[in-house]
């Protein structure tokens, strides 16, 4: 998945304390702190631009970021805190945190469907409807799963797909406890109509009877 893993770009800050915190934002930037791992911790700028349209994204702090900062190495951070000017509510300091290879995170991971052009309930004409394009995981740093699959091959029209029928990746759990829907075949609307209708029309018939 490291080739997935979206980067967040940023610059070492060399001053330190609430004047150059200022002067960052002034500048257009947001400040913020890297700590975690073995590493010192290191005060960054990030464009306030480009935070803000990672946060208008949503997930910021469920998703994993690959850091570049120029001259250092790489390194995966997930963010830990966001902070927002209380009357603006715009980001004004971020924290973010180094990640080892057996820490343990919160990720949306995405969820792919297999065999839907053979699944027999949607060759009988039933549609797929996925409730959840992508379910919240637990994981190690070191070892994020790409994605979910989800066989659709013996799936037939009223089925409906749960976490629990589903084999996550080795050492992944959900986040909820209980189970939950992830896709469902419903049957064409035009079948739908059909019983609809064929209800209808019996219920008719009752009321007639009872009179």
């Amino acid at each position: 998945m490291a080739d997935q893993i979206p980067d967040l770009i940023a610059e070492e800050r060399t001053g330190t304390g609430k004047g150059a915190a200022r002067q960052a934002r002034r500048n257009g930037y947001v400040p913020g702190i890297v700590f975690g791992g073995e590493s010192d911790p290191l005060p960054i700028n990030i464009r306030f631009n480009q935070l803000f349209k990672r946060l208008k994204a949503g997930r910021f702090k469920s998703t994993l970021f690959n850091l570049k900062i120029e001259g250092q190495d790489d390194v995966r951070v997930i963010c830990r805190d966001v902070q927002r000017d209380v009357v603006k509510d715009l980001p004004t300091h971020l924290d973010l945190m180094r990640l080892r290879r057996t820490t343990k995170v919160n990720l949306f991971i995405p969820v792919e469907f297999l065999n839907e052009e053979t699944a027999p309930g949607i060759k009988k004409g039933g549609v797929l409807t996925i409730v959840r394009p992508e379910v919240e995981l637990v994981v190690t740093a070191g070892d994020i799963p790409e994605k979910i699959e989800v066989d659709l091959a013996d799936v037939n029209i009223g089925d409906v797909i749960t976490i629990s029928s589903v084999t996550l990746p080795s050492g992944a759990k959900p986040t909820i406890d209980r189970d939950f829907v992830i896709a469902n075949i419903s049957a064409p609307s035009g079948l739908k109509s059909s019983e609809n209708q064929e209800g209808d029309e019996g219920e008719g018939e009752e009321t007639a009877a009872e009179e």
